[in-house]
């Protein structure tokens, strides 16, 4: 039989092993990183040192996980404030003297103003064969411009024998220049004494034309009746019975 020492120190060993198997595991999971004690005042940021080892930990205790989806993209931030104005630059520099200019002179004109004038008779009835039939004074605006002219009336001619008269314009006293006159001819060729003495036709007729080259002011416009060239005059009537006028009109060229 075992003796009663032996038997106590059995059941002692069989209580102390389990005991040692704990603390053994315990500290083996407290182990420290071997370079942990390498660590010492300003190494405590090197890589090897304590912290390097727990972040390294980390990295294996959660490097395994799956990386989840992108989140939604976040709005738009609101614009920003205008910023502050910045300084002038520096003035450049001046430039090349420009080649001398042309000088050009400007002739600033009003708008044309419409210029006219009319004078008129009743029963004018002129039997004169050479002289001035009637005249109208006018107010001419520029010495550029032309005048229209025109003489509405009856006119007549008679005469036993081939005769001529010429009814014509005349600016100031003179016949138009500007390019040439202005005038209209009755002409009657000769037939028998008897049949020429018993003609005496009034026909109302017009003198009209336009003249260049009369200068600004107050212009005597004037009809005047006449006798044509290589021909001897007639009897001439002009204005009977009717309305006779002149009609002046200063035009732009």
């Amino acid at each position: 039989m075992m003796s009663p020492l032996v038997a106590r120190l059995l059941l002692l060993v069989c209580l102390a092993l389990p005991l040692y198997g704990v603390e053994k595991v315990r500290n083996r999971g407290y182990r420290k990183d071997p370079d942990a004690d390498k660590c010492t005042g300003n190494d405590a940021e090197k890589p090897n040192c304590t912290r390097h080892s727990e972040e390294r930990r980390s990295n294996n205790m959660y490097g395994t996980c799956m990386q989840g989806p992108p989140g939604t993209p976040g709005r738009e931030g609101n614009p920003g404030t205008n910023g502050i104005p910045g300084t002038p630059g520096i003035p450049g520099r001046d430039g090349l003297k420009g080649e001398k200019g042309e000088c050009v002179n400007e002739i600033f004109e009003e708008p044309w103003r419409p210029n006219y004038k009319q004078c008129a008779w009743n029963s004018l009835n002129y039997g004169i064969d050479l002289g001035k039939v009637a005249d109208c004074t006018f107010t001419k605006l520029r010495s550029d411009s032309a005048l229209r002219v025109l003489f509405s009336g009856s006119l007549r001619l008679k005469c036993k024998n081939a005769c001529c008269q010429r009814w014509y314009f005349t600016f100031n006293g003179a016949e138009c220049t500007g390019p040439l006159p202005i005038e209209s001819i009755i002409y009657l060729d000769q037939g028998s004494p008897e049949l020429n003495s018993t003609i005496n036709i009034h026909r109302t007729s017009s003198v009209e034309g336009l003249c260049e080259g009369v200068k600004a002011g107050l212009v005597d416009v004037a009809v005047w009746v006449g006798t044509c060239s290589d021909y001897p005059r007639g009897d001439a009537s002009t204005g009977w019975n009717s309305v006779s006028r002149i009609i002046i009109e200063e035009l732009p060229k």
